[in-house]
């Protein structure tokens, strides 16, 4: 089993004029490939075997964190967490256990998370002794994880990072279930929701070359809307700006302003096709999540047994990777981390008025840690922000001549540092309350 070194090259990321470390290309290989030399990885394999199975590669995972934490001077709790679960693709249910990292904030009760799943399946989900090396499907995004908190638990932060592991997504979800019901359990603030699935290959089915960005999966329509939300969102306009949407344009920015030309491809569905991943739990209680999955997919080494056919490879192996390709993405994941750890919440009670007239009020409530507020409007007939104004001292700004008829607002939070949160669509005042007692 191979042991992962801690050594990491400088670098500046596109946080607030600070020099920062790169993601390692070397490392993320060792993590890889760590991971597929426990043979399987599967939700239902052994949990005592000290070198094969789920429960090794567990406390493999544990390790690791605790390593980072000594590191950094005891900067980072480990904790692990289980809960039982029974479906079909575990009959007899399975202990599913999730390992974390914590990285206290100023905040304790805001937190924004990072997650990759370690579990791994072959050709039939049932099958839990067959080798399933898993090395695109999960350890890619398992090593994304691990290298952003050896990054990052070097620096401090307003925000909690959450470094996630998560086990049973090939079940069902259940680990990132379990994470979404104990984040919600201890009353945590979620300021983003991150999950890396299959983000280490840039050639894809066929040979196609799409090593030139990432896909950002984001819901428009919320998972956690009532109808009465749906119906207010459709009379907003707002379907193309909530929390998850806001979230993936976020990246998209942050990508922009990182050296080289690497692309956030800003996919305007929940997941892939007809499929879903670890974020959709936590869309499921409404906070901001979205998932990074590579510009294009190889079926062939996905969920396969290792095999040739007929001179065609399959399995999901590390061959099938571009490590190069993988710390790209780890780079966009930890520049947008670091700044949505750094900021300031996202606003509430964002508000805006002006009907029968040619300018819009926009009113807000004030932020803890928010120096300034960044409100930013553009044209109904756009999907990006187009013109902005700071404001300071202030929850509340008249756009003079930005009829509220053609327009969109929006409002973020910005910290001293320059930070920014996510925007907050702004919506229209409820109506007061009339009636008795009223």
């Amino acid at each position: 089993m191979l042991k992962p070194a801690l050594a990491l090259a400088a670098l500046t990321l596109a946080a607030p004029a600070i020099a920062r470390d790169e993601p390692s290309p070397q490392q993320l290989k060792r993590t890889v490939t760590t991971l597929v030399g426990f043979g399987t990885r599967h939700s239902l394999s052994s949990t005592t075997d000290p070198k094969r199975g789920i429960g090794a590669a567990r406390n493999w995972a544990s390790a690791e964190f605790q390593a980072i934490a000594r590191g950094c001077g005891g900067c980072l709790t480990v904790e692990r967490i289980s809960r039982r679960f029974t479906g079909p693709r575990a009959p007899n249910g399975v202990l599913i256990e999730d390992v974390l990292g914590i990285q206290p904030g100023t905040d304790p009760n805001r937190v924004v998370i990072i997650g990759g799943h370690i579990d791994s399946m072959p050709s039939d989900v049932m099958d839990f002794t067959s080798d399933a090396p898993g090395a695109n499907d999960d350890a890619s995004g398992v090593a994304v994880v691990l290298e952003a908190a050896r990054l990052l638990s070097k620096r401090k932060f307003s925000a909690t990072i959450v470094y996630a592991v998560f086990s049973g997504e090939e079940q069902g979800l259940w680990g990132a279930t379990l994470l979404a019901d104990t984040v919600k359990a201890r009353g945590w603030q979620v300021s983003a929701m991150l999950n890396n699935d299959i983000v280490g290959n840039a050639i894809s089915q066929g040979g196609a070359k799409t090593g030139d960005r990432v896909r950002v999966f984001s819901e428009g329509v919320r998972a956690s809307d009532s109808l009465v939300d749906q119906m207010t969102r459709r009379g907003e306009g707002s379907e193309d700006d909530g929390p998850s949407r806001a979230l993936a344009k976020y990246i998209d920015g942050v990508a922009d302003a990182l050296p080289g030309k690497f692309d956030v491809f800003v996919d305007r569905r929940p997941d892939r096709f007809g499929r879903g991943g670890d974020h959709e739990p936590f869309l499921a209680l409404g906070y901001p999540a979205v998932r990074f999955t590579s510009g294009g997919e190889n079926w062939d080494r996905q969920h396969q047994n290792v095999r040739t056919e007929n001179g065609r490879e399959y399995g999901d192996l590390p061959v099938g990777m571009d490590f190069d390709y993988l710390a790209k993405v780890a780079s966009v994941n930890i520049a947008a981390l670091s700044q949505l750890a750094a900021a300031p919440a996202a606003p509430t009670g964002v508000t805006i008025a002006g009907a029968l007239s040619r300018d819009t009020t926009v009113a807000w409530a004030p932020v803890p840690g928010a120096a300034r507020y960044k409100v930013s409007w553009r044209r109904t007939d756009t999907q990006g922000w187009q013109q902005s104004r700071i404001v300071a001292d202030a929850t509340t700004t008249v756009l003079k001549d930005v009829p509220v008829d053609d327009h969109f607002v929006g409002v973020s939070a910005v910290a001293a540092d320059g930070s920014e949160s996510l925007v907050t669509f702004a919506g229209k005042a409820p109506r007061p309350a009339t009636g008795p007692g009223r």
